[in-house]
């Protein structure tokens, strides 16, 4: 691949536009919004004026609603030898394009699974997609110079190729993404009106649950709307689910020692089911999920300070797996959990220790 169209230039067509500049392949970039197509342009994305003829590859990254609509217009103008889009959904914008009676040997459809609470063009960067799995849709149909430059703009952005039936995506996202931030925003809105008190008492759990209840209201609508049937069978589970626990949850209350060990075992189930799905997330780099061991350790709010505890970690000989910062109340003061692996727990805690830092057991 020597050229490409990026069509839109928000968080992700930007992203991908950074990584394809810093690999050497030529970038136009085009967006409705002139304005957000010069931003990028300014970041170093690519060049925002119109190629002198067909590119190797033209990338729409529009919202899902807009896709089959803005590829449409693009093969009808001849921009590329290959089209790929990168929606968050699959099935609905190919079904569309079929509709249109267009020739879809040149079209490939794409996800890159990665993102950010932030969108726009200023929030992208070039290795947005590196490690992260980025799912192609092929079908019979599509033509293998096409599914060869989509793995190649996989390459080029460091992602690793996942293949996949479009519908098996779709409901495959619904599980893994679109229900997640449904039920994350819902948790989030209970926080709306709740006593500053309440509020004041969130620790890193709540912060992990509504995370990415924190992500624009307005993409998020594009995204469900293009998939509502999966999310709405997953969600009808999940009411049941509550449904149940919340019967558990009265039980507890009763004064029957009979019932109140049926709401027991009732909160159990969920629990242990919970930890049963909860094991089969992927561990880093895609791998089996495994065991780390914490070493807490008390930091003050200060610059400097995480950089001196990898330093250290690093002079003890100890890799640090995962790290998470938990912030004191009214305190500027927080907790630094590192994980590692349990045969590096004492060795990381005596070496910090005799350097000075406060470990707490």
């Amino acid at each position: 691949m020597r050229t490409a169209l990026v069509i839109g230039t928000g968080l992700i067509g930007t992203s991908a536009a950074l990584a394809l500049v810093q690999r050497g392949v030529v970038v136009h970039l085009e967006d409705h919004d002139p304005g957000q197509a010069r931003t990028a342009a300014a970041l170093g994305a690519g060049a925002d004026e119109a190629p002198d003829g067909p590119v190797d590859l033209a990338i729409v990254a529009a919202p899902p609603a807009h896709v089959a609509a803005v590829l449409a217009d693009a093969m009808r103008r001849g921009v590329a030898r290959g089209y790929l889009d990168v929606a968050s959904v699959k099935g609905g914008p190919r079904r569309e394009l079929e509709a249109l009676g267009l020739d879809l040997s040149a079209y490939l459809g794409t996800h890159p699974m990665s993102g950010r609470e932030k969108s726009g063009p200023l929030a992208a960067t070039g290795d947005l997609f590196e490690g992260r799995p980025w799912v192609l849709t092929p079908t019979r149909d599509t033509d293998t110079e096409v599914l060869n430059l989509g793995l190649e703009l996989v390459s080029h952005c460091r992602a690793v190729p996942v293949v996949m039936d479009a519908d098996a995506h779709d409901r495959a996202v619904a599980l893994v993404s679109h229900m997640p931030h449904l039920v994350s925003s819902m948790v989030a809105a209970r926080l709306e009106h709740a006593e500053e008190a309440a509020v004041r008492l969130c620790g890193q759990g709540i912060r992990d649950v509504t995370r990415i209840a924190a992500s624009d209201p307005r993409m998020w609508i594009d995204i469900l709307s293009a998939n509502p049937g999966p999310v709405a069978d997953l969600l009808t589970d999940v009411a049941g689910d509550l449904e149940e626990t919340v019967q558990a949850l009265r039980a507890l209350q009763s004064s029957d020692e009979a019932k109140r060990r049926a709401g027991a075992d009732g909160v159990e189930d969920v629990l242990r089911r919970g930890n049963a799905g909860q094991v089969r997330v992927p561990g880093k780099h895609g791998t089996a999920p495994r065991v780390y061991e914490v070493v807490a350790v008390l930091i003050d709010d200060q610059p400097g300070q995480l950089a001196r505890i990898f330093a250290d970690a690093g002079r003890a000989g100890v890799n640090i797996e995962d790290v998470r910062i938990e912030h004191a109340t009214g305190q500027q003061a927080g907790l630094v959990q590192l994980m590692v692996e349990p045969k590096s727990a004492a060795v990381l805690s005596a070496a910090l220790g005799e350097r000075g830092w406060a470990i707490r057991q």
